[in-house]
């Protein structure tokens, strides 16, 4: 945080101010190959690998547009209830930067492919929002810069900078809402639960793998305030490249309690970029926010207007999945979750994974069970997300079959989960191999019944005189005996038969 920045409590500038939100969401989406290239769209190769002529602005070198982005912004537009263009056009977005090759980005302007449309989302007490959608637009991604040396990793104070150009060129779908009022105090939760929501469209559509901790979904937050509805919106700053729910929520918080603290001094909000910090959740001034005009947009002279089909667009709306909310509202009811606990998997992003188990022969409250319990704290444990534990759901569906089928009880249930997560392999494989399987031979039962019993007559006349009190300290010490691996209820019942 900049020493200079006075802050308002978040709940008094709300009481004072009203906040309009405006959030452009970049999709990078999962083509085999770039936007107008056939370079490989590939994540994590070496440096400046995954480039061509064209990814590199040489001289020379010309585009062509890769039909299955075209595809894919369609099934993004139809998603979002938006109408599809007849024709539509790439523009030229001129500006200078080292991660842009060409000196401009390929983008689409003033005739976007997709526009006029809504989403429907669903805040986290079941109350349903609408933010209105102004476009969707295609364009290719810029390179990557690295800056070496210095605290921050930003430029500034930067010994040097290292430019990768695998990005360069990848395809996007840039997503704009319009301005978004009336949002009072939930305005950090509907910015995360906006972008949530397009972030499980894109997965649902099988257009993007949507990871946010890649960059494959990145957010600009716009903000400003006004003292009124009725006034005209005040000027924004714009929050960049915002890669993660908690951190939206964050920056929308930090930037209403900033600006009121500059229009209560009597100040001017600056119309800027400005960067999030995760370690302190502030936000500090980028650049100058340059306006439409600024960038000179003109017509791509090298690419002709697109004109999809109609029958093609009536194909793609046809072959569209079930809306996220409406298919979590079906799930919820089939499962029988309360809506909390349905929150509870949403928030955790384990739909689809409990989902799977469940197909694969858990209940839903046993798959809740091990994907909200267990599972969610090693996960938690171990800084990753649920869906990169090593275990699949059919694994979960096996481990609670083997205690259904009474083959291991909860406890030894654990066990086995720890060594699948472990690599031990299946749990089969584990069950056998650690010898875990709950004894099912009563000789042996009754023969370490008969040692505890007899180490302590004083329980075992009481349990004969009627008083089943101390019979759960015999049963646990039958347990600890043999390692868990006991029914309980048949250690019960041989207490009662040995003691008449």
């Amino acid at each position: 945080m900049s020493v200079t920045d006075e802050l308002v409590d978040y709940d008094d500038a709300i009481a004072r101010y009203d906040a309009v939100l405006g959030i452009e969401v970049h999709v990078e989406l999962g083509t085999a190959t770039k936007m107008f290239d056939d370079a490989p769209a590939s994540f994590g190769e070496v440096p400046n690998t995954s480039v061509t002529p064209v990814s590199l602005g040489l001289p020379g070198a010309l585009p062509v547009v890769n039909g299955t982005a075209v595809e894919y912004a369609i099934r993004i537009g139809l998603a979002l209830n938006c109408q599809i263009a007849e024709t539509c056009r790439f523009a030229r977005k001129n500006y200078f930067y080292p991660d842009v090759p060409k000196n401009f980005q390929t983008s689409q302007y003033d005739e976007p492919i997709a526009f006029d449309g809504h989403l429907d989302i669903e805040l986290d007490d079941g109350e349903v929002f609408r933010v209105e959608i102004e476009r969707a637009h295609m364009e290719e991604d810029a390179g990557k810069n690295t800056h070496v040396g210095g605290a921050t990793g930003r430029i500034h104070g930067a010994e040097y900078s290292l430019v990768d150009y695998n990005r360069a060129g990848i395809p996007l779908v840039e997503i704009v809402t319009r301005p978004i009022t009336g949002v009072g105090t939930r305005g950090p939760e509907i910015a995360r639960v906006y972008v949530q929501t397009l972030r499980d469209i894109f997965r649902s559509l099988g257009v993007s793998e949507a990871r946010m901790e890649r960059g494959n979904v990145r957010a600009d937050v716009n903000l400003s305030l006004r003292t009124s509805p009725d006034v005209p919106l005040g000027t924004r700053t714009e929050t960049k490249n915002v890669n993660s729910f908690r951190s939206i929520e964050r920056s929308v918080r930090y930037e209403v309690s900033r600006q009121a603290a500059v229009l209560d001094g009597g100040g001017s909000v600056l119309q800027e970029t400005r960067h999030f910090h995760e370690d302190t959740g502030s936000t500090s001034s980028g650049r100058v926010k340059s306006d439409a005009d600024d960038y000179r947009y003109f017509p791509e002279p090298d690419l002709v207007p697109l004109a999809p089909p109609r029958e093609w667009i009536e194909e793609i709306r046809a072959s569209l999945p079930e809306a996220p909310v409406a298919r979590r509202r079906r799930l919820r009811e089939e499962w029988g979750y309360a809506d909390a606990e349905m929150r509870d998997v949403v928030n955790a992003g384990a739909v689809e994974i409990i989902e799977t188990t469940i197909a694969a022969g858990a209940s839903p409250a046993a798959a809740r069970k091990w994907w909200m319990g267990e599972l969610a704290r090693t996960a938690k444990t171990e800084g990753v997300a649920l869906e990169e534990l090593p275990v699949t759901p059919e694994q979960i569906g096996q481990l609670q079959a083997l205690v259904e089928s009474g083959r291991i009880n909860d406890k030894l249930a654990r066990q086995v989960l720890e060594g699948v997560l472990a690599g031990e392999g299946s749990p089969e494989d584990v069950v056998t191999a650690r010898g875990l399987e709950v004894v099912s031979d009563d000789g042996p039962l009754l023969a370490v019944i008969d040692e505890t019993l007899a180490a302590q007559p004083d329980i075992a006349d009481k349990i004969r005189s009627g008083n089943l009190g101390p019979i759960g300290a015999v049963i646990g010490a039958v347990m600890k005996a043999t390692r868990g691996q006991a029914d309980a209820g048949r250690v019960r019942e041989l207490i009662m038969e040995r003691l008449g």
